[in-house]
This record gives C-alpha cells, structure tokens and sequence, in this order.
C-alpha cells in the first residue's frame, strides 16, 4: 500500500472510529444532549425574532434601513445564532456530580460520562459500555419508584458514581504500555477492567429486577471486584 493509500485508509478508520464514539450508547443520555440542542436552537431563534423585529421598529421609523442596515441586520443574525449555537457549552458529568444527581437524571449522566470514557478503553471494553447504557436505560423508569433519600437511591448512586468510575479511572491510570501485561494477580489490567465492568453490568441488571419486583428494602450492591482500584493495597487484600 503505497504511503498515499495508507494516509487515506488512516484518516478513513479514524473518522469512522470518531464518528462511533459520537453516537450515544443509551437513550437517555441522547435525550439530555437533545434538549440541551433543542435549547440552543429557541435562543437562536429569539435572537432572530428580536433582531428582525428591532430592524422593522427601525425601519418603520427612518422609512426604511437601506442596504448597510440590512447587511448590518443579516451579521447580527449571524453572530447571534453562532453564538446561540456555540454557547453555552454542555456541561460533561463528573463522577461527583453524578453521585448528586437527582434520580430522574442520573442514567443518562452516568452514560454520557460513560461516552467520554470511550476513546481511551480497549475495543472489547466499549462493547461492554455500550451495553451498560442499556441496561441504565432500562434502571431508569424503575428509580421512579425510589425517593431522594431512599437507602436503595444510595446504593444506585454509589454503584454508577463511586464504583464505575473507580474502575476506569484506575484503568485510565496505568500507563498504556502496562495494560496488557499480568500482574500478581495472573491478570492484565485489560482482563481486570472487562470483568469489572462485565460485573456492574449484570449488577445494573440486578438492580432493575429488584427494584420492579418491588425488593427495594433488601437492595445492595454486591461484588468485591467493585472495590478494586488497581494499586498495590488493593492486591495485598
């Protein structure tokens, strides 16, 4: 493949795997981002009204802008929408944040944080994640039934804003070149890092059952493998 054909193929396979990192893995984090667009657009669109309507009042008083004063018009239109589209900026979860998110926003934050860890997972990780937005899709109409200050609210939260992020934060800590190397554990930080999420997963799922039979008193979160954070008191329990 000469040098030209391999740029074409490298640039290809990096827009597609951009473009797959850009789609949502749940639909309640496409719900967020498609609220926060659709507030965009009305701003845009008051700010379209209003400068029309002021060149109108205008007009209507000097009997007409003339062609400077609709140039003028036509960029205040401009800028104002691109600003309207360009700011403010959607505020990404973090995992505090998630930790005091109310119940009825918590899966789709828990999965657009989810969809900026992405890029830096290895392939059969994200597969996994993506599959973790559906099963937070499917916990989401069950934290109806919960309230604010329910102790089964709180294992929710610690589950999705505490452990989940404690995994791939200590994944995304290990250098690069040590994630596929075993460790005294006769498993590679890779291994580690998909089990781990394979359990909070089937955890997710277990809670969804618990909660729709109506077990809310008896939920909690299980699993040791949660806890792991990867450092070297953690191995040395």
């Amino acid at each position: 493949m000469s040098q030209t054909n391999q740029e074409i193929y490298d640039g290809a396979a990096r827009v597609l795997r951009e473009s797959q990192f850009r789609r949502s893995i749940g639909h309640r984090s496409h719900k967020l981002k498609q609220s926060h667009l659709f507030k965009k657009f009305g701003r845009a669109a008051l700010w379209t009204v209003g400068v029309l309507v002021g060149a109108s009042i205008i007009g209507g008083i000097l009997s007409g802008i003339g062609f400077w004063g609709v140039m003028i018009s036509a960029a205040l239109i401009a800028g104002g929408i691109w600003a309207s589209m360009s700011f403010p900026k959607m505020k990404m979860p973090t995992p505090e944040t998630i930790l005091k998110s109310d119940l009825k926003s918590l899966a789709g934050k828990t999965e657009i944080w989810l969809e900026n860890q992405r890029p830096a997972l290895p392939a059969p990780a994200v597969q996994i994640v993506n599959g973790i937005g559906v099963q937070l899709d499917m916990l989401s109409p069950q934290l109806n039934k919960l309230n604010e200050g329910d102790s089964a609210a709180y294992e929710v939260r610690k589950l999705v804003g505490e452990h989940l992020p404690e995994l791939i934060n200590g994944y995304r800590a290990i250098p690069v070149s040590l994630r596929s190397q075993s460790n005294d554990s006769g498993q590679s930080p890779d291994e580690q890092l998909i089990n781990g999420l394979t359990l909070i997963e089937k955890e997710i799922a277990g809670v969804t059952q618990q909660i729709a039979k109506g077990d809310i008193d008896n939920l909690s979160i299980r699993g040791r493998y949660l806890e792991l954070k990867y450092d070297k008191s953690a191995e040395a329990e």
